[in-house]
């Protein structure tokens, strides 16, 4: 069964962790290691990618999706389809399980209101869907695993696919979701960019961090994130500068006992 074509009741009937991941790369990006981590100690994982919609057949695509599909190097035609393969194959690295839901990225979505790094990266624009439309989403897959601990992004760099997964995530703290954020990477490596959301959010002290050790699951997560063939370039320029952006981020983070983290965070 294709990966697009799974639906809820097709999943498994339990699952330890689930990921909500704004675009098709996320988790991954920002939680490889800790995914890889709960696998190995024999606990399911399901990443939910959130944006997974391909744009209609007729979409007359803006500048900027142009451009993006040019940095991508995918044609504008495939480049969803390519980008579910990429996370698929990332996914089947670290061993997790994957369920797509089919909201339209911002740059499909709102042509109009995103069509440059500005915007994209500021607020929600009004009368976004994205936020309506997931609610429902998540309140299924809250009520088929409700002992599954959930994992949001926190919404650092403040991409508005990020700020509407984290503000619909929060909204389920207060039905006694079981949940967590992560910090959205590689946008986390940005000068002041996690004090600025947290600030944003309520301030650093309403939320408890804690670091996940990933030293034996930091390889696996550099390995994954190899997959994502059409945003390394982006996002960091190529494969051997990713691997040390990747390392040098989990090394900053430093657990208490070992070398390698990720963090997460949770509301007081």
């Amino acid at each position: 069964m294709p990966h697009h074509d799974i639906r809820l009741d097709d999943l498994a009937t339990a699952y330890d962790h689930i990921y909500l991941s704004p675009h098709l790369d996320d988790a991954a990006l920002s939680c490889g290691g800790s995914i890889a981590r709960f696998i190995a100690d024999g606990q399911a994982v399901l990443v939910v990618t959130i944006c997974a919609a391909s744009p209609p057949a007729d979409c007359a695509f803006s500048p900027f999706a142009q451009q993006l599909h040019r940095q991508w190097a995918l044609l504008p035609a495939e480049a969803v389809r390519l980008r579910i393969q990429e996370d698929v194959q990332a996914l089947e690295t670290l061993g997790a399980d994957c369920y797509l839901l089919d909201q339209l990225d911002a740059i499909y979505r709102m042509p109009a209101a995103y069509g440059d790094d500005a915007t994209l990266f500021g607020s929600v624009a009004p009368g976004d869907p994205l936020a309506d439309s997931l609610r429902g989403q998540i309140s299924a897959l809250a009520a088929r695993y409700p002992a599954a601990i959930f994992y949001a992004p926190l919404g650092v760099g403040q991409h508005v696919d990020h700020q509407a997964t984290y503000a619909v995530a929060a909204e389920f703290v207060r039905n006694g979701l079981s949940l967590a954020f992560y910090e959205d990477f590689p946008y986390v490596t940005l000068p002041d960019a996690l004090e600025r959301r947290l600030a944003q959010i309520g301030g650093a002290e309403i939320f408890l961090s804690s670091v996940t050790n990933i030293d034996a699951t930091l390889a696996r997560k550099i390995s994954a994130v190899e997959s994502y063939r059409s945003q390394i370039r982006t996002l960091f320029g190529d494969v051997a500068a990713m691997a040390r952006s990747v390392t040098a981020y989990a090394e900053g983070l430093r657990p208490e006992l070992g070398t390698y983290g990720e963090r997460i965070w949770m509301k007081r």
